[in-house]
């Protein structure tokens, strides 16, 4: 089964901005678009929590979905990060998803505490986090024993309002497998991981999903898009509305990529209207 195209915004937690990040909140919830991420880097002195301006949006908001983009695990520990989900998934209503990833910034997540972990230790330990959290989100007590988590008799609750997305920020080969053995969905950024890479890790994690005995159909494929919306044509990212139904069309049926999350990279409240009102409309258009 393929997964419907669908489209976010990206709020940012900025001290300063909650005006400016309900607003486009509200745009993301009044053009039927479906998601808004906030990014989580709980080291920066610039950002309130992530998790508190996920609750305070859900709030604010009535129908869009609402997800971190991603969570820093490190910093998180899993058994109360699916507390942390599940609590607000039932606040809203139903409207909450888990982006999760192995933690990147290692100094900046050792200064404030949290484990330095190497490559392959982080990605052991995400695996690990995410038995824990599916654990957590069935309801029923548990006990799990890691190398990097051990739960003890724990009684879990609440239980999601509904059956939350765990969705793996990660962009190295093994830790894209892990995608398709034991989560729902892949958040990548553009940056990070180009369009002329996403085919060959696509094909990892479909292979992965298949070996595990899952449908890789069902699986998220959620790329962030950085970039503007303007009359210029310089790149697939920074051009016209015409530009970006061209580069969002081809990504979802050359790369099956399926989700869409913008990141204008400047006038992010206007740059967001244009491409909720605008382009979204088109790219459902032309893939009708």
């Amino acid at each position: 089964m393929d997964q419907p195209v669908r489209f976010g915004l990206n709020v940012d937690p900025n001290v300063g901005g909650l005006a400016i990040a309900e607003r486009i909140a509200a745009i993301a919830d009044n053009s039927g678009i479906e998601y808004v991420g906030v990014q989580d880097h709980p080291y920066n002195d610039g950002f309130f929590d992530t998790f508190a301006v996920l609750t305070w949006l859900a709030a604010r908001t009535d129908r869009v979905h609402l997800f971190p983009n991603v969570a820093n695990l490190p910093l998180r520990p899993p058994a109360m990060l699916a507390k942390q989900a599940a609590s607000i998934d039932v606040l809203s209503g139903g409207r909450f998803e888990l982006g999760l990833g192995a933690g990147g910034f290692a100094d900046a997540i050792a200064g404030m505490g949290g484990p330095r972990r190497d490559r392959g230790t982080a990605r052991a330990a995400l695996a690990e986090a995410i038995d824990v959290i599916r654990a957590s989100w069935a309801g029923e007590p548990y006990e799990f024993a890691g190398r990097h988590y051990t739960v003890q008799g724990l009684r879990p609750g609440p239980r999601p309002a509904h059956e939350i997305g765990l969705w793996l920020g990660v962009v190295g080969p093994k830790a894209v497998r892990l995608v398709g053995a034991k989560a729902d969905g892949w958040s990548v950024s553009a940056p990070y991981v180009p369009p002329k890479r996403v085919g060959e890790l696509n094909l990892l994690i479909d292979e992965a999903a298949r070996s595990a005995g899952r449908d890789p159909g069902r699986i998220v494929r959620l790329y962030n898009v950085m970039g503007l919306v303007r009359p210029e044509d310089r790149d697939p990212f920074h051009g016209p509305v015409r530009r970006w139904v061209e580069t969002l069309t081809r990504l979802h049926t050359e790369q099956r990529l399926n989700t869409f999350v913008f990141w204008p990279s400047g006038d992010r409240e206007r740059q967001s209207r244009i491409f909720a009102e605008e382009v979204v409309p088109a790219v459902r258009a032309a893939l009708a």
